[in-house]
């Protein structure tokens, strides 16, 4: 299911690599719609690495929420998962061919973080500053055109649950 609010965007998803590739695709496409291209790349990076950690490690399912919001000047993208469990920041060696994901979101973020939320889960989240936040529309959403059938809107399971 995708929330629209104005600047807001909200997906639950199953954190499986096909799924993760779909919710690229919204973000990108939500972002086109916001007038931030310039957020497109750092953003799906930064989801992609959330994601897929969710993939690896999430206990006991799959299931969780990738959200992305603009508020003033910073666009916060957060993905929420029923795993307890909050992430660590792995010192990975010269020949690991893992364990960088979150120093990478670390590293290309304004700021990220993770917090528990009791038993039910926990939620990791990263920030990007943006400068043209006035220039998102005020009403609508990329949403919204897509069940109006507006030809760019790359929303294949906008109505769903991705699972």
């Amino acid at each position: 299911m995708i929330s629209h609010p104005s600047r807001q965007c909200t997906v639950e998803l199953q954190a499986l690599p096909s799924r993760i590739g779909q919710v690229r695709r919204i973000l990108s496409a939500q972002l086109r719609y916001w007038h931030l291209d310039q957020l497109i790349d750092r953003a799906t990076l930064g989801v992609t690495e959330l994601l897929t950690n969710v993939h690896r490690h999430a206990q006991p399912d799959k299931m969780c929420t990738v959200e992305i919001e603009l508020l003033l000047d910073r666009l916060t993208v957060s993905v929420r998962d029923h795993d307890p469990r909050l992430p660590v920041v792995e010192n990975a060696g010269e020949m690991s061919t893992c364990g960088r994901g979150l120093a990478m979101v670390a590293a290309m973020s304004e700021s990220w973080g993770a917090r528990a939320e009791g038993e039910s889960g926990k939620v990791v989240w990263f920030t990007l500053p943006t400068a043209v936040a006035e220039r998102v529309p005020e009403v609508g959403s990329l949403a919204d055109d897509a069940l109006a059938g507006r030809e760019d809107a790359v929303l294949p399971a906008a109505s769903a649950v991705l699972g």
